[in-house]
């Protein structure tokens, strides 16, 4: 019988990261227009969870079926950014909100290309 690693998605600090990234999300679309509801903040909460939450499912799998897995959670980071920087242009967060939550994203990015690449 094959036996299959598991990835304790928990421990894995691009899981954690992904996490905190959420939880900075969370608090800035707290002070976006109420007309944003079924917009911005919703297209920005979705992508955000989306980035720990597809680490967690693929960790169940096979390392094959993760890397596609992790591959669509950075997909969701890049979409992330370019919804932030739409929120920027659209005077919803500060320079610095955006330049922070970037730096989150990146440094995620950089860090599950490099997990990925190691499965």
């Amino acid at each position: 019988m094959d036996k299959r690693i598991r990835h304790n998605y928990k421990n894995l600090k691009i899981w954690k990261l992904g996490i905190e990234i959420v939880d900075d999300v969370y608090e800035i679309i707290s002070d976006f227009p109420k007309d944003e509801k079924f917009g911005l903040i919703s297209q920005i909460s979705r992508c955000s969870i989306s980035i720990p939450s597809n680490i967690a499912e693929g960790s169940s799998r096979t390392d094959k079926s993760f890397s596609h897995f992790i591959d669509i959670s950075l997909g969701s980071s890049f979409e992330l950014e370019t919804q932030l920087i739409i929120a920027f242009k659209r005077n919803y967060i500060t320079r610095e909100a955006l330049m922070k939550l970037e730096e989150k994203i990146e440094e995620f990015q950089k860090m599950t290309m490099s997990f990925q690449n190691k499965l």
